[in-house]
């Protein structure tokens, strides 16, 4: 890897990371924690993630317990899970919120597959302006004579090279999510 892809490898990594982060978010037909990630609960004055409010525990395939550190700001959980519009039947328990994901219909799934593509596609977009940056940094150092011609070629060549290792790696975590989605 030539020193100008290996430069901006980081920006690889992190869309990488942030679209693992984005599709784990997306049900799967199975209780996962990860599905709660962006809830955010109004406590104590403040919007704080719900993660940093009460612990989230996978209770069996479809149903998750949600308990509070502290009682008081159960109510203020609930509204936020119920305001978060990820369709969980949720029910106050006094000490805890248990939630109780629905069964999922094959309409369902293929949404999901749908915006699971589309956040494949977010991602592809993201690798391309790398890419473009990179691609500036290489014809930039020609034009100025640092390389020569055949150098700027060569960078290039694995430059394309990266960005098609990138977007394979892109398609592999898709379509390993899109099974799980799938699989009844």
């Amino acid at each position: 890897m030539n020193k100008y892809v290996q430069s901006k490898h980081g920006g690889f990594v992190k869309i990488q990371e942030h679209f693992r982060k984005e599709i784990s978010s997306l049900r799967t037909g199975r209780a996962n924690p990860g599905i709660l990630d962006g809830v955010v609960a109004e406590a104590y004055g403040t919007k704080t993630l719900l993660s940093g409010l009460a612990s989230i525990s996978v209770s069996d395939a479809r149903s998750m317990v949600v308990s509070p550190w502290d009682k008081s700001i159960l109510k203020d959980i609930e509204k936020s899970i119920v305001e978060a519009g990820l369709g969980f039947s949720v029910v106050n328990e006094g000490d805890k919120i248990r939630l109780i994901l629905p069964m999922m219909t094959e309409e369902n799934r293929k949404e999901l597959v749908k915006r699971l593509n589309e956040k494949m596609e977010e991602g592809r977009v993201s690798i391309r302006q790398v890419r473009d940056e990179i691609k500036g940094d290489i014809e930039a150092v020609e034009k100025a004579k640092e390389i020569s011609e055949d150098d700027k070629f060569r960078f290039l060549r694995e430059l394309e090279d990266e960005v098609k290792k990138q977007n394979e790696e892109l398609k592999g975590i898709r379509d390993k999510k899109e099974l799980e989605i799938m699989t009844i």
